[in-house]
């Protein structure tokens, strides 16, 4: 498949690179020359130095012969204008970057087929992470009948210094398994061997009526917030703290800029608008910070939201999620007592895959601080593995079978488990492996 990408900036740079360890044909389009020579120096990659809205650029690019164009630049205009370049050529799907909530109401007839803002997509991120306490990640599939958790492993976790394989024969039944382990910013697909450590961040899959298990294994709970704190300025900070109201959170945002305080204050007319330093103990306290379900560090810095979190936690804070822009730094995050991440440019990738891999894909989630995925893909009649049972498949070791919904019905499968036509297959991978997952779907 032959991708043209405006644009690499965060959104761009990460689906280039995940792009090309697919193997895909990638082409980057960058308006700023140092840009374009920082990501074609780390990428195998075509990158063009120009204005992504230039139907010369385009044209130099090969955008007659894409199957996809994804336009996530930093200037609405030009990503809109891409696409609608894209749609006179006829090339199948057009993806848009739109902050614009004008803009976003007239894009569809330009020719964009998916609109996507990373600071919404990350706000709803947040949403659910703020009331899943302590859980890294929470995503469900086959219709909610299976969810994956991502946690960190603390220190006094029984399940630590075990192996899966003795986790496994402690454990009732045949309901949930450990899927994955990132440590250190490695991926590791779970095996039998694999010996759990403090601050590996676990991913699990578990039939959803079934998660007390698992979850009283890592010590985890799932406890809707009351009363969360945002910290930071930020577009971002701003649009969690209104949808957090909207549901009937007592939300308080804290910033140290008197103006945007002041203006958010008009602007949000049912969340308490503090005026202080978010990383000052002092100030956190004073605003009820130890009193907090969950404190959200979203500031543009990453070091002050780190800083933030790690007081808030010191203070006696219950969950504390971090935003981060580098998020190579999320896989050494284990044992640090950040609960959770997000990342606005993780949360914009995965809605733009999920939107490119439907079809026979149902889902793709990429997982912060790890090059691996998790989709949901639908085995057609003539898949080869129709048949078969899991332990046959010869799958590479890139790729583990977490999860399978039959006739309305979800289970964590086994190795004798034979798949039928029509199931709905949740599988966790790395880059080298998702070609064997398309392969599974037939």
């Amino acid at each position: 498949m032959k991708i043209v990408i405006v644009g690499a900036g965060a959104v761009g740079s990460y689906l280039a690179q995940r792009f090309s360890l697919e193997g895909q044909d990638v082409v980057v389009i960058e308006s700023d020359p140092g840009r374009a020579a920082q990501v074609q120096a780390s990428l195998d990659a075509l990158v063009i130095t120009g204005n992504g809205a230039s139907a010369a650029t385009l044209e130099q690019a090969g955008l007659s012969e894409a199957d996809l164009l994804v336009a996530v630049s930093s200037s609405d205009a030009v990503n809109v204008l891409a696409c609608t370049a894209a749609a006179k050529l006829g090339i199948p799907r057009r993806v848009a970057r739109v902050e614009d909530p004008e803009l976003k109401a007239e894009v569809e007839a330009l020719g964009v087929d998916l609109v996507i803002d990373p600071g919404e997509a990350a706000a709803r991120d947040l949403l659910v992470l703020a009331n899943t306490g302590h859980v890294a990640e929470m995503v469900e599939f086959a219709d909610g009948g299976l969810v994956m958790v991502g946690a960190y492993l603390e220190s006094g976790s029984e399940a630590a210094g075990a192996t899966l394989a003795d986790l496994r024969r402690e454990m009732e039944g045949w309901h949930w398994l450990i899927a994955a382990v990132v440590r250190k910013g490695e991926t590791l697909i779970g095996r039998g061997a694999t010996t759990l450590e403090a601050g590996d961040h676990v991913l699990l899959i578990a039939e959803a009526d079934r998660v007390k298990a698992p979850f009283d294994l890592l010590g985890l709970t799932e406890q809707p917030a009351d009363q969360v704190f945002v910290l930071g300025g930020t577009r971002l900070a701003g649009m969690t703290a209104e949808m957090l109201s909207e549901r009937g959170v007592h939300t308080t945002l804290i910033d140290g800029d008197p103006s945007r305080c002041r203006r958010f204050a008009e602007q949000l007319p049912h969340v308490v608008v503090v005026c202080g330093d978010p990383t000052d103990p002092g100030v956190l306290k004073e605003a009820g910070v130890t009193e907090g379900d969950a404190v959200l560090a979203l500031t543009g810095w990453d070091g002050e939201n780190l800083l933030s979190c790690l007081v808030a936690k010191a203070l006696g804070a219950g969950e504390v999620i971090c935003r981060f822009n580098d998020t190579d730094l999320v896989g050494l995050l284990g044992g640090s007592g950040i609960d959770a991440t997000v990342s606005s440019r993780l949360s914009a990738a995965n809605e733009i895959l999920r939107f490119i891999r439907r079809g026979v894909i149902h889902s793709a989630i990429t997982i912060p601080g790890s090059d691996a995925e998790a989709l949901e893909l639908e085995v057609s009649p003539n898949s080869p593995a129709v048949g078969k049972a899991l332990s046959e498949l010869q799958l590479p070791r890139s790729v583990i079978v977490g999860g399978v919904q039959r006739n309305g019905k979800a289970f964590v499968p086994r190795g004798n488990t034979v798949l039928e036509a029509g199931d709905h297959v949740i599988v966790i991978a790395l880059p080298e492996g998702i070609a064997a997952v398309e392969a599974l779907s037939g």
